[in-house]
């Protein structure tokens, strides 16, 4: 008799007001498998993967874990059920230490019924076996807020295992990490899969799905459309089954040809975080900064629009000095910034997509003191229907909105307020590949109106599709300059990156 599957998910369905979130999905997950979950931004992924762990209800369907019906109606549910959700955002106390955190909730006690009490030896033992088990190599006792985002991931992962979980759903887990951290995560979940634990593993990155997956399944519009061995599939196949259309190109081409320098950076300095940086940005341009994570390129960014006071250094733009002492003052010089973290810092996501958009531009929109709304909604509308934003109406809030069309919110309140320099921190990190076209042919046309154009990226195909020129940075300085992207490689460009 053949075993049922580790987890069968059967015609879930979830609805909220004018969305069909999920319309009868299925998935099957089974022993030691790693299933790619894919799908476009909006396809109903983190739907499907909230009501598995317990944090949304389904209207219909129902779980099954190794043959057995589960009402899994809270992560309580979830996890008694063998079922752990690692977050993008992770859920760690970061004052206390990794041990603590992987028992909290579920301490080991000793003692009598009424007058037990924590066991904090075994603990620290359970622990570093775990800890051990997964690579790790730090203490047990370490506070978490020391502890790299490589090295917190592992600690979610052995805080999963501690609870007994045979099922994990990881949400982009390789999102913030380096190359390096990324295979090392990479041969982590190979031992998982050896030890029979059955992983969802949910990316928009398509290049690591080859690597560690064994099968995908894609949904769009909250369905399923498409499932197969991984080795039965290629990138084309995976992106049209996402978008429900041929991508003709990845990384659009740009017709436009670098004009006269705008932007002079010299000398740019933060403690030991940006070390004497200089550089130049063309009109009709789009200069990469690269490297390692902690190598200074944020940083850079923050610098030069005002986030971060820098200890020296020259700004020029237009050969006038610039001197942004604050983001205020940036912004008044023309410099808008997409910063890494969208939901953080480039959005209020109580807001909605009216008021986000008009933050910067108050003034434009304001006779003494009153804004004029229908000069405001008549601009938001106008931005929506260029940057091709889906949203039911500008007055939704802003944290419904995909990955993709969130930050294309922030890149529109930075065009209306007709910004000359536009620096793109990470500008698809957790966008999806259609999203992630479309806002590549919008920086493509910002360089072609003859912005300044600068992007931090992580992700080295990005670099070398999008950049006519790199700066590669290590330890708060640029360690390479590559004037021409097309000579590049990825083993170059890591070369400069590790120097």
């Amino acid at each position: 008799m053949t075993a049922p599957p580790l987890l069968s998910m059967e015609g879930i369905a979830k609805s909220y007001p004018g969305v069909q979130a999920l319309a009868g999905v299925n998935l099957e997950l089974g022993r030691g498998e790693v299933l790619a979950l894919l799908g476009e931004n909006g396809a109903g992924k983190s739907t499907l993967m909230k009501i598995l762990g317990g944090a949304v209800r389904p209207d219909a369907g129902r779980i099954l874990i190794e043959g057995v019906e589960r009402a899994i109606r809270s992560p309580t549910d979830a996890l008694r059920s063998g079922v752990a959700v690692i977050h993008q955002e992770f859920n760690l106390v970061p004052a206390l230490g990794a041990a603590d955190n992987i028992f909290l909730g579920q301490e080991i006690a000793r003692g009598p019924a009424g007058l037990a009490r924590v066991d904090r030896r075994a603990q620290q033992r359970r622990a570093r076996d775990l800890l051990a088990r997964l690579g790790a190599d730090f203490d047990a006792d370490v506070p978490c807020r020391t502890l790299s985002v490589a090295r917190q991931q592992l600690v979610e992962i052995a805080k999963a295992l501690a609870a007994g979980a045979r099922i994990l759903v990881m949400d982009e887990p390789s999102a913030a990490l380096t190359t390096p951290e990324v295979a090392a995560l990479h041969d982590v979940i190979r031992e998982l899969k050896r030890e029979g634990t059955g992983i969802v593993y949910v990316s928009h990155r398509l290049e690591e799905i080859a690597a560690v997956c064994d099968r995908v399944e894609v949904l769009r519009d909250g369905r399923n459309v498409g499932g197969a061995p991984v080795a039965a599939v290629n990138r084309g196949d995976l992106i049209r089954m996402m978008v429900g259309r041929e991508l003709v190109e990845e990384f659009p081409r740009r017709t436009s040809t670098p004009g006269d320098v705008r932007l002079v950076v010299e000398g740019l300095a933060r403690g030991t975080a940006v070390r004497g940086v200089s550089f130049e940005a063309r009109a009709g341009e789009i200069l990469a900064l690269t490297g390692l994570v902690g190598s200074g390129r944020t940083e850079v960014l923050r610098l030069l629009f005002g986030a971060d006071r820098r200890d020296s250094g020259t700004i020029r733009l237009d050969r006038r000095p610039v001197d942004p002492r604050s983001p205020r003052a940036a912004i008044a010089a023309g410099i808008g910034l997409l910063p890494e973290d969208r939901k953080l810092q480039g959005l209020v996501l109580g807001l909605s997509v009216r008021e986000n958009f008009s933050l910067p531009n108050l003034a434009r929109f304001s006779r003494a003191g009153i804004v004029r709304q229908s000069e405001e909604q008549k601009a938001c509308a106008s931005s929506i229907a260029a940057l091709r934003i889906k949203t039911p109406r500008q007055e939704t809030a802003v944290r419904g909105l995909s990955g993709g069309n969130q930050q294309k919110v922030v890149l529109a309140k930075w065009l209306e307020r007709q910004c000359e320099v536009l620096l793109f921190d990470e500008p698809t990190r957790g966008v999806d590949v259609g999203a992630k076209v479309e806002i590549y042919q919008l920086m493509n046309e910002m360089a072609a109106a003859g912005k300044v154009v600068v992007m931090v990226s992580s992700d080295l195909p990005e670099v070398l599709g999008m950049a006519d020129r790199i700066l590669v940075m290590h330890d708060g300085r640029i360690t390479g300059r590559i004037d021409d992207a097309s000579t590049a490689t990825q083993e170059s460009i890591m070369e400069l990156a590790v120097t």
